[in-house]
């Protein structure tokens, strides 16, 4: 009977270690935003590619020189966002703004962030 007693009480003391571990290893709200800003992949920039993929993706709501329509200017996007920023507008969508990570890949999203980002 005394050893039944002894695994319990091991068993709640191992318990409660794993409850005191998950607490302090859980992300916290500021880890779970910044795992939800979706990870730029490196590329080199490519201007006539990336004018490419906007006159066929963007200028429907953002007008044919980025001057705004539908959606915003994108013609000083640069003054406003940094490249990641833009990648993760561009990936998820905001707003009206519908998300185009299913229509891009995400080396094209990223050649569109870091082109937008020059402009200032």
């Amino acid at each position: 009977m005394g050893m039944q007693k002894w695994i319990m009480s091991g068993l709640f003391f191992a318990a409660c270690a794993f409850a005191v571990v998950l607490m302090f290893t859980l992300p916290g709200k500021e880890q779970v935003a910044e795992e939800e800003k979706p990870t730029m992949p490196v590329v080199q920039l490519d201007a006539a590619s990336a004018e490419a993929t906007v006159k066929a993706s963007c200028v429907s709501c953002h007008g044919d020189q980025l001057q705004g329509g539908v959606g915003p200017s994108l013609q000083q996007a640069g003054g406003e966002h940094d490249a990641e920023e833009l990648y993760s507008i561009i990936s998820k969508g905001r707003g009206q703004m519908p998300s185009f990570k299913d229509q891009l890949a995400p080396e094209e999203i990223a050649n569109v962030a870091m082109w937008l980002a020059e402009k200032k």
